[in-house]
C-alpha cells in the first residue's frame, strides 16, 4: 500500500479523499494556489505544496507543478478527484513517466473514452446501445446539415472532447445548422482545446441515468447499482439519487450488464462511471464514461456500503477486488443536493465572497461532503461548489422529507447559495413522484412550483448582525463545540409556504 499519496485538487473533494487516506493510514499531501492559502484541504493533509498563481491554468492545471510537488514531497501516488486534470490523458502519462502511480485509467482508456466518437464506436462493437448519430467527428456545416437529414430533426451537436454541457447545441431545423456548429466549435476549442464535435439524435425527454464501476487489474468488473441525475441546469446536475424511481429490476439489470460490457470493451481498470439517456419508452442508449471518482458518489457508497476512494487506492495498489457482483445490493435511499455559491433570484450569478457564519445540519441519515467552513473567503477563480449535502432513509418518501428538513436547518451567511432553488425541486410535485427528465427545470420547475422557499430576511439579518457584534460567535471553531446561536430560537421564519 502507498505510504503518502498527493491530491491534485482543491475543496471538498480533496477533503473527501485526504480523510480516506487518514482512514487507511496513509500520509497525504495538498497543493494549493494563492486563493487557497488557507483554504480547508490545505489545513486538513498532512502536508501542502504551494502551486503559486491563482488562475488554474498556473496552479490546478500545471502538470509539471503538481508532479515536481510530488517528487519534493516524496508521493508514490496522485489522486485527481474530478475536474481539473482528473480525465487528462496527458497528466496520467507523465505521473507513469515519473515513477508515479496515477489513481485512476490508464492514459490509453482515459485517451480513447475521452474522445466522444472513439468511444461510441468501442461501444456499438461491443453492443452496447448507443444513441443515432455520426460516425465521426464533422468536418463543416455542410457536412452537418447531411448528417442532420440523415438522423432526422431535432440534433444536438456535441464537442468530441468535452462534457458538463459545452460546446453543445441542439438544433431543430437546417437553418439553425451553420450557427449551431460554429457557436458549438468555437466553445469546444475554448474550453478543451479541441474544436472536434459530432451529431447525435436529440431526445426531448430522456432521464439520465448512470451505473458506477469498480473494475481491477486482473479481470473482475462490476458495477455498484444506479444514480438518477435527471435534475439538471445547463447540462450540470443539481440533486442526484439511488435507486432510480424509473427502473424496474429486469431494466436494473440489463442496464448494469450493459455498463460492465462498456468497461470490459474499454479495457477499464479503477473506478468509472458508464453514462446512460434512458427513453420515455424504456430504451437506453450510452452517452458516455468518466474515467474518475464522480461528484456524486457518496450516495452510492450510503446505499450499497462501499467506500468508493478506498476502493481506488487499493485497486490502484494492485490488489484485486474483494466483492463480487452478487455482493453487491442496495439498502434503502439515498439522495444529495449540490450547494453552490450562488445566487438563484440573480441567474446563479457567481456568489463568492467570506462566510460569516455557518452551521450545518446533524443527525441520523445527514452526511455532508465540505470544503468550507466559518470566516473562510470563497474564491471567485474555480468552480462555485461549497459542499454537498448527502442523506439516506429506509425509502424515497423518507429521503426526501429528511433532505428538506436538512436543507431548512442549514444556515451559511455571507453569500448566496442555491439551497432556496433546491428547496424548490424537493417540493415539487413531479419530483415528489419521480416524474423527471433532464429538462424538468427549464419547462416545469418556474411555472409548476408553488412559492416555497428559504428565507434570509429578517431573521437572517438579526443573526449576521449578532454575528458580527459578537466575537465569540465569530471565531472558528468546530462545529461541535461552537456556542449555541440566535437563529436556533427564532422557529419557524425559515421556511416561507
Amino acid at each position: 500500500m502507498f505510504k503518502k499519496i498527493l491530491i491534485a485538487n482543491r475543496g471538498e473533494i480533496a477533503v473527501r479523499i485526504i480523510r480516506a487516506c487518514r482512514e487507511m493510514g496513509i500520509a497525504t499531501v495538498a497543493v494549493f494556489s494563492e486563493a487557497d492559502e488557507k483554504a480547508l484541504h490545505v489545513l486538513y493533509a498532512d502536508e501542502a505544496v504551494s502551486l503559486g498563481e491563482t488562475p488554474a491554468v498556473r496552479s490546478y492545471l500545471n502538470i509539471d507543478k503538481i508532479i515536481t510537488a510530488a517528487k519534493t514531497t516524496r508521493a508514490a501516488a496522485i489522486h485527481p478527484g474530478y475536474g481539473f486534470l482528473s480525465e487528462n490523458a496527458e497528466f496520467a502519462r507523465k505521473c507513469t513517466d515519473a515513477g508515479i502511480t496515477y489513481i485512476g485509467p490508464s492514459p490509453e482508456v482515459i485517451s480513447s473514452l475521452g474522445d466522444k466518437t472513439t468511444a461510441r464506436q468501442i461501444m456499438m462493437d461491443s453492443g452496447v446501445p448507443v444513441i443515432p448519430g455520426s460516425p465521426e467527428a464533422i468536418a463543416d456545416p455542410s457536412v452537418a446539415a447531411e448528417e442532420a437529414k440523415r438522423i432526422g430533426y431535432p440534433v444536438l451537436i456535441k464537442a468530441a472532447a468535452g462534457g458538463g454541457g459545452k460546446g453543445m447545441r441542439v438544433v431543430q431545423s437546417k437553418k439553425e445548422i451553420k450557427d449551431a456548429f460554429n457557436r458549438a466549435t468555437s466553445e469546444a476549442k475554448a474550453a478543451f482545446g479541441n474544436g472536434a464535435v459530432y451529431m447525435e439524435k436529440y431526445l426531448t425527454a430522456p432521464r439520465h441515468v448512470e451505473f458506477q464501476i469498480l473494475a481491477d487489474s486482473y479481470g473482475h468488473v462490476i458495477h455498484l447499482l444506479e444514480r438518477e441525475c435527471s435534475i439538471q441546469r445547463r447540462h450540470q446536475k443539481l440533486i442526484e439519487e439511488t435507486p432510480s424511481p424509473a427502473l424496474t429490476p429486469e431494466l436494473r439489470e440489463k442496464m448494469g450488464t450493459a455498463a460492465v460490457a462498456a468497461a470490459r470493451a474499454a479495457g477499464y481498470v479503477n473506478a468509472g462511471t458508464v453514462e446512460f439517456l434512458l427513453d420515455e419508452d424504456g430504451s437506453f442508449y450510452f452517452l458516455e464514461v468518466n474515467t474518475r471518482l464522480q461528484v456524486e458518489h457518496p450516495i452510492t457508497e450510503l446505499v450499497t456500503g462501499i467506500d468508493m476512494v478506498r476502493k481506488q487506492i487499493e485497486i490502484a495498489a494492485g490488489k484485486s477486488l474483494d466483492i463480487a457482483q452478487a455482493d453487491v445490493t442496495g439498502r434503502g435511499h439515498a439522495i444529495e443536493c449540490r450547494i453552490y455559491a450562488e445566487d438563484p433570484e440573480n441567474n446563479f450569478f457567481p456568489s463568492p465572497g467570506k462566510i460569516l457564519y455557518l452551521h450545518e445540519p446533524r443527525g441520523p441519515g445527514i452526511r455532508i461532503d465540505s470544503g468550507v467552513y466559518p470566516t473562510y473567503t470563497v474564491p471567485v477563480a474555480y468552480d462555485p461548489i461549497l459542499c454537498k449535502l448527502i442523506v439516506w432513509d429506509e425509502d424515497r418518501e423518507h429521503a426526501i422529507s429528511r433532505m428538506i428538513s436538512a436543507l431548512c436547518d442549514f444556515v451559511l451567511l455571507g453569500i448566496k447559495t442555491s439551497i432556496p432553488f433546491l428547496l424548490k425541486i424537493l417540493h415539487s410535485e413531479r419530483f415528489i413522484q419521480g416524474n423527471v427528465d433532464t429538462r424538468f427545470i427549464e419547462t416545469q420547475l418556474i411555472h409548476t412550483l408553488p412559492n416555497s422557499r428559504y428565507t434570509e430576511t429578517a431573521g437572517l439579518a438579526f443573526v449576521a448582525d449578532e454575528i458580527t457584534r459578537n466575537p465569540r460567535t465569530r471565531s472558528l471553531t468546530p462545529a461541535e463545540s461552537r456556542p449555541p446561536t440566535p437563529w436556533q430560537s427564532l422557529g419557524e421564519w425559515r421556511m416561507v409556504n
